[in-house]
């Protein structure tokens, strides 16, 4: 039998360009090690807590979950051009949370993610999701810079 280093890999997107460096990533490091990538995009129910559940609401609810299905859309199609077995999640509930769940169900040997396109206030308001994942992660967290060295 046939050991490896990571034979579950999850790669949280959230579909900005900061986390195509992170999926480069994932998915090169799935290959090497035969692995499987789990690909998880999560709507942030938290960051519309405090708006009203009208139309506009659902109408940014399912732009949402849209940009989620495409960010996972385009994992799954880079993972398959590297002969990479992938499964896409698309989940609502606080990123952070979310990612280390699925880390826990799976299981998973490593979480791989960028610095996420978050920047400026709404980083400085809500904190970084990559930060919380690697504080209460059980498994390593690979986190990768959302802008390749130039």
């Amino acid at each position: 039998m046939e050991s490896r280093l990571f034979k579950n890999i999850i790669l949280a997107t959230d579909g900005s360009k900061y986390s195509e460096n992170a999926v480069e990533y994932a998915v090169e490091l799935a290959k090497i090690s035969k692995a499987k990538i789990s690909a998880i995009y999560v709507v942030d129910t938290g960051a519309f807590a405090t708006i009203p559940m009208d139309a506009a609401w659902e109408n940014m609810y399912e732009l949402l979950k849209t940009e989620g299905s495409e960010a996972t859309e385009k994992v799954e199609a880079d993972a398959k051009r590297s002969d990479v077995e992938v499964e896409c999640f698309v989940v609502e509930g606080h990123p952070a949370e979310e990612i280390v769940k699925l880390s826990e169900t799976i299981p998973a040997d490593l979480i791989v993610m960028g610095t996420l396109g978050k920047r400026g206030l709404d980083r400085f308001l809500l904190g970084s999701v990559a930060e919380k994942v690697s504080r209460t992660s059980k498994v390593p967290v690979m986190i990768i810079r959302g802008e390749k060295p130039k």
